[in-house]
């Protein structure tokens, strides 16, 4: 699912970058999930999309770090309301959950959809206090 999310992207003209795994044998999601959400935090990419089996161990890693939103959605409405609603900057994505189509869309819908602010920034301002409240940094 990786490398043919990751093909399409390039096909489109866009730039990605690959944090592994860059094989099929088991490998330790963590590392890969920190390296996306640290690429993303401190501005090296605009956005972070990452697959792991359920999607969600990938968002749990990634949301660690401060100035990480990671969802884990697993169909079109979802995604766009991740991204409207809460301003979200990191998709997780189930490879064992969703097939290889609808992940491609909601890869699209996902890079085409934008915060939008308005009643919603309030609610996202707060997920913001409490990760300055309980930061350790």
């Amino acid at each position: 699912m990786k490398e043919a999310i990751k093909r399409g992207l390039q096909e489109e003209g866009r730039t990605v970058r690959d944090f592994g795994a860059f094989s099929s044998e088991s490998a330790d999601y963590p590392d890969f999930a920190l390296k996306v959400a640290e690429a993303v935090a401190d501005g090296t990419c605009h956005t972070g999309i990452m697959v792991d089996g359920s999607g969600f161990a990938s968002a749990m890693v990634a949301n660690k770090v401060p100035g990480i939103l990671a969802a884990t959605c697993w169909d079109l409405f979802t995604v766009r309301l991740a991204r409207e609603h809460v301003g979200a900057n990191v998709l997780t994505l189930g490879g064992k959950v969703i097939g290889l189509a609808l992940a491609l869309e909601m890869v699209k819908v996902w890079l085409e959809t934008s915060f939008t602010g308005g009643r919603h920034q309030r609610r996202t301002d707060k997920i913001w206090e409490v990760e300055a409240k309980y930061s350790r940094k």
